[in-house]
């Protein structure tokens, strides 16, 4: 992902606008895009502020997160309760989320499966 670009260019774009050049005449004096200008100015005016927006970061496990409690009583219930059983049980709720959003769930919640070990091979006895 590519960074912002700076607070200063931003700034500068945005004050050449206000003094009366267009959007696309400061693009052109500064170096950037036309719809980087027309953004950020487009930004100053609705918002009050030309600074970049975070990037990056999780935006979306809010909707999972609400299923939360749903989800870890379902797991205290049945203990080997498979991620395509979760995702039915979710599905009858009316949450639509893949497989992969259970298992970073998980993850973040620090919940493991751990496989008990191996069991040791019989012993073969011979048979006369």
């Amino acid at each position: 992902m590519a960074n912002g670009l700076s607070v200063d260019l931003r700034k500068r774009v945005v004050a050449a606008v206000d003094d009366g050049m267009s959007c696309r005449q400061a693009a052109i004096r500064f170096g950037v895009s036309a719809s980087s200008a027309i953004r950020w100015v487009d930004q100053q005016r609705k918002q009050g502020s030309f600074l970049p927006k975070p990037q990056g970061g999780d935006r979306r496990s809010g909707r999972i997160e609400a299923q939360a409690e749903f989800i870890l009583s379902l797991v205290a219930e049945k203990s080997d309760i498979t991620l395509f059983e979760l995702k039915a049980k979710l599905a009858d709720k009316g949450v639509a989320v893949g497989i992969g959003t259970l298992w970073r769930f998980f993850e973040r919640h620090r919940f493991t499966l751990k496989k008990s070990r191996r069991m040791q091979a019989s012993r073969s006895v011979p048979t006369s």
